[in-house]
């Protein structure tokens, strides 16, 4: 194509630049310090020290400080459990991508609503990735859209004749729905699943196509990083936090082969297993209201259902937009935590259905994981009487938030070298003050329907 051509049909901009990845010194360095921190707070919790204030509190028959004897055992299983996770990601090693010569019949699928030109930029990351093109479709379905989004679709496919393939609904029908109409015109023996408003690396689709050569696997996750994570305060933030929440924590999961999200940002899955399941995923319901949200959690543990494994690929990026004002923040969590009350409860039923050592591993950081919500609570109504007691109760909290918060970003620091860390201290603050009555809201009002993105 001339560059005179290009330039009249105004070709998406390349995704950003490419997560750097530290080199081997400095992660030995980082490593070494965080295994160092965690021995310095186990030893002092196991000898008492580090809770000691607390200690003292309930010895001197303080009511309040009655509150804390659920809030300090959840505190050191927490620790334990950092600390089995922290050796499991030291562990854990992406799977070999696969090569042109072995690369599968492979299908993308993009549903989009709503999206406007963004659509395009993903549509044209997938176009311009490293496949071979003979073994690749991308099916985009456009979800009865009511801006332009179908025009810049068109405009992608009529650039890209014959990888191309478009579909439009008639009306709006959710998220789920779309996607379930490619998956049922695809032609892939591995699906993949990009949001709209997400752009992929040049060798993602190699990077998520790889594990599949293991007949165990039924889905696997990608990497998810802020796109627009240098637009302001709140993309910083969020941009440390997926790092943290999606890189660390499914890099755990995925050494025992249960990822228990693969995210409708980027993930792939076997054709043959999602074929069978369709229906249901489709129809499911919960409490009575047919679910349209959560479509990714709901099918990865349908997936996990079955008896497949699923596991992460760090080294297939996908670049999402994040929200970049305080009310889409909330729609976007509001989104994840209804979903996540709806599938903890069903993966509480598929877990027992799990090999045993993965089966162990799941209960184990399940239990502690939700446990959280009770002990933050009750840790909440101490904090608040105690506040009016002694205000400086609420320095020390902070103080505490701070210590916390700076050891958790060398977590963040060993996966990505950037200045960034300091957002994510800030990020603690930020969502102890403004973000804690997302799940509450999200637990009364989980039947609720719709994309959320709007």
């Amino acid at each position: 194509m001339s560059t005179a051509l290009q330039s009249a049909i105004a070709l998406p901009s390349a995704p950003p630049m490419r997560i750097p990845v530290p080199g081997r010194g400095y992660r030995v360095l980082i490593g070494s310090t965080i295994l160092l921190g965690l021995t310095l707070v186990l030893y002092l919790t196991l000898n008492g020290e580090l809770f000691r204030p607390a200690r003292e509190a309930l010895e001197a028959g303080d009511f309040f400080a009655s509150i804390l004897k659920p809030s300090l055992l959840w505190a050191t299983m927490g620790l334990l459990m950092l600390t089995v996770r922290t050796l499991l990601w030291f562990w854990y090693r992406p799977r070999a991508a696969a090569s042109f010569d072995e690369a599968p019949q492979l299908t993308v699928i993009i549903p989009a609503y709503n999206e406007g030109a963004m659509v395009e930029h993903s549509i044209e990351s997938v176009a311009r990735a490293r496949y071979p093109r003979e073994r690749l479709e991308i099916l985009v379905v456009d979800d009865g859209s009511t801006d332009d989004t179908w025009s810049y679709i068109q405009r992608a496919a009529a650039r890209h004749r014959g990888l191309v393939t478009t579909l439009r609904l008639t009306h709006n029908q959710g998220k789920r729905a779309a996607l379930a109409e490619g998956f049922r015109r695809a032609r892939g023996s591995v699906l993949v699943t990009i949001d709209s408003d997400s752009v992929i690396e040049a060798d993602t689709l190699l990077a998520l196509a790889g594990p599949f050569r293991d007949p165990k696997i039924g889905a696997v996750a990608g990497k998810v990083a802020a796109y627009n994570r240098d637009k302001g305060w709140l993309p910083r933030m969020l941009h440390v936090r997926f790092i943290l929440s999606f890189d660390f924590q499914r890099s755990v999961q995925s050494t025992y082969g249960t990822v228990y999200c693969c995210p409708g940002a980027l993930a792939g899955y076997r054709a043959g297993v999602v074929r069978e399941l369709l229906d249901g995923w489709l129809n499911q319901r919960f409490l009575g209201a047919r679910c349209t949200f959560g479509e990714d959690r709901a099918l990865t543990n349908a997936i996990i259902e079955r008896g497949f494994d699923t596991v992460y690929q760090a080294n297939a990026v996908v670049h999402t937009v994040v929200p970049e004002t305080y009310s889409k923040l909330c729609k976007m969590y509001l989104r994840w935590d209804r979903s996540y009350v709806r599938e903890e409860l069903r993966f509480a039923r598929i877990v027992w259905k799990r090999p045993l050592v993965p089966m162990l591993l799941a209960l184990m950081e399940k239990t502690i994981t939700n446990l959280r919500y009770p002990v933050a609570w009750l840790a909440s109504i101490l904090l608040v009487t105690r506040v009016f007691a002694n205000p400086l109760s609420l320095v020390r909290v902070l103080v505490a938030i701070g210590i916390g918060s700076s050891f958790y970003m060398l977590y963040y620091l060993y996966s990505e070298r950037s200045m960034r860390f300091v957002h994510g201290i800030v990020y603690s603050y930020f969502a102890f003050f403004a973000l804690w009555w997302i799940f509450p809201y999200a637990m009364l009002t989980a039947r609720a329907r719709g994309w959320l993105t709007r």
